[in-house]
């Protein structure tokens, strides 16, 4: 071999340049991903602010942006006379005065991209702010303007006539078919992109009325708006109907098993003291468990209750009731693009209809993991084990096949026949406070998987009854994935039909 200026030779093959030599390709699995470059004009620099930092103009963003803005049916900005939104607005900040119960309990934000969003807490009527403007009416488009930006929901009968925090935008469409087709955009990575960004793309940290001037939405045909619209309404008619055979299902197992409200379970304590709930516990019961919230009275009381109304109490380890209860463990998680991964969730999305996956795991590394401990399957019954402990949800048909993470224990019933009626009554306050009594933790809560297995589970006497809740529940979980197939279907024309998003 001989070296000629920048040629090299090698035997009789012919002469290359040094830079045409093939180089391999650097595996990019375990680095950061591959640098992104753009150009940016003098003229975006000067309108956003005069910042220089590239985190100030993102490209996805930027691309979101054009893409819509050269969309075949063109485009309007979201707020404007030509635009799509009528009202939009959210309340001013206000001094809450919380009490344990009143006749105005109060959605927080995280609540409105929940399946059956719940309040958890309640103000009083002294409250010093408008409380009706509070209120949020049917056909309305939510979305969150501050920490996590962006979430939306449509405001159905689940949620009409009742009060949400002040800290969410409430967004009117001009016309009847605006809702649906404005919160489908927001539903849509394209949506997401713009909404969380200014026209510069710069990443947004909150969100007032006033930007929705700035974002720009495409102009679809009346009939196509109206497609997308009804595919939403009739996704969140789905979803009611769904609610509303779940409370039926809770209602049948209450009165069969005579279940008053949990605040009217008459507890006494070792002395009357005002806010000091003291209790003796006999040593035999000690389970060596020293710490105080083991031991409630209450529990005692829910244990002596249903002992008396049901046929027959069981573990919920019972052979005859679950198959397994499975705690998957730690590990180290390799991701990887949507097409070559599991969808991955964790618990702050359990209760979603659809969980917003940004993780994918890879079937290639973790092929034996997900298949044995992370795989979901219809039916199989979901409970946080730490941080917030307790949420419960049944998987529905559209979530088989998805994986959820270490932090949610998995129940897999023994059969159809009675995963509907064990979803029931751990889904209930009763179930809640059984499941929760068993937290441990100085810093972190945290439950497990034989904690879980030893929770009280009461048999009806009236074996039909408890086979009419097994079926409510079911059908409603049918109802969730039908709402979530009609959703998919209003983002895919969305996506492909409206904006033009390339294929992969």
């Amino acid at each position: 071999m001989e070296e000629t200026g920048r040629n090299i030779m090698v035997g009789n093959t012919a002469p290359r340049h040094i830079h045409d030599i093939e180089k391999p390709e650097k595996d990019y699995t375990f680095l950061p991903d591959k640098p992104k470059s753009t150009s940016v004009s003098l003229n975006d620099i000067i309108h956003n602010k005069m910042r220089f930092e590239a985190s100030a103009f993102d490209l996805e963003a930027k691309a979101a942006i054009n893409l819509v803005k050269y969309s075949k049916y063109g485009y309007v900005y979201l707020w404007s006379n030509n635009g799509l939104v009528a009202n939009a607005f959210h309340r001013p900040r206000f001094k809450r005065l919380f009490v344990e119960k009143s006749a105005f309990p109060i959605f927080q934000p995280s609540a409105i991209s929940e399946i059956y969003p719940k309040a958890q807490q309640y103000i009083s009527e002294k409250t010093d702010t408008n409380i009706d403007l509070l209120k949020v009416k049917k056909g309305m488009v939510l979305l969150t303007i501050s920490g996590t930006i962006g979430k939306s929901s449509f405001v159905s009968s689940t949620l009409d006539g009742n009060i949400l925090s002040h800290d969410l935008l409430r967004i009117s469409g001009k016309e009847q078919y605006d809702g649906g087709y404005i919160y489908t955009f927001f539903k849509t990575d394209t949506g997401q992109k713009i909404l969380q960004s200014n026209n510069y793309g710069a990443v947004v940290e909150h969100i007032e009325p006033e930007h929705l001037q700035n974002v720009v939405i495409p102009n679809a045909p009346e009939d196509i708006k109206n497609t997308i619209h009804r595919l939403i309404e009739t996704s969140y008619e789905l979803r009611d109907e769904s609610n509303e055979l779940m409370d039926k299902a809770e209602d049948i197992l209450y009165e069969e098993l005579s279940l008053p409200s949990l605040d009217d379970l008459k507890v006494s304590y070792f002395r009357d003291i005002d806010n000091v709930r003291n209790f003796q516990v006999k040593l035999s019961r000690l389970n060596m468990r020293f710490d105080g919230s083991y031991h409630l009275p209450l529990i005692d009381i829910i244990e002596d209750h249903i002992k008396k109304h049901a046929k027959d109490v069981k573990k919920l380890k019972d052979p005859t009731l679950s198959q397994k209860i499975i705690l998957p463990g730690r590990f180290k998680r390799v991701y990887v693009d949507k097409n070559n991964g599991v969808p991955f969730f964790g618990g702050k999305q359990l209760l979603e209809l659809s969980p917003n996956c940004e993780k994918y795991l890879s079937k290639a590394l973790h092929k034996e993991r997900v298949a044995e401990q992370l795989l979901l399957k219809e039916n199989c019954i979901l409970v946080t084990r730490s941080g917030t402990i307790g949420k419960t949800n049944i998987v529905p048909k559209h979530l088989e096949n998805w994986a959820a993470n270490e932090h949610i224990l998995r129940i897999f019933p023994f059969s159809s026949d009675i995963s509907g009626y064990l979803y029931c009554w751990l889904n209930s306050e009763y179930g809640y406070s059984l499941i929760t009594r068993n937290t441990y933790g100085a810093v972190v809560d945290e439950i497990d998987s034989n904690h879980l297995g030893d929770v009280s589970i009461p048999l009806l006497k009236n074996q039909d009854k408890q086979k009419e809740i097994n079926s409510l529940v079911l059908k409603a979980n049918q109802l969730r994935s039908d709402a979530y197939y009609k959703e998919q279907e209003a983002i895919r024309i969305m996506n492909e039909d409206v904006i033009g998003v390339p294929k992969n």
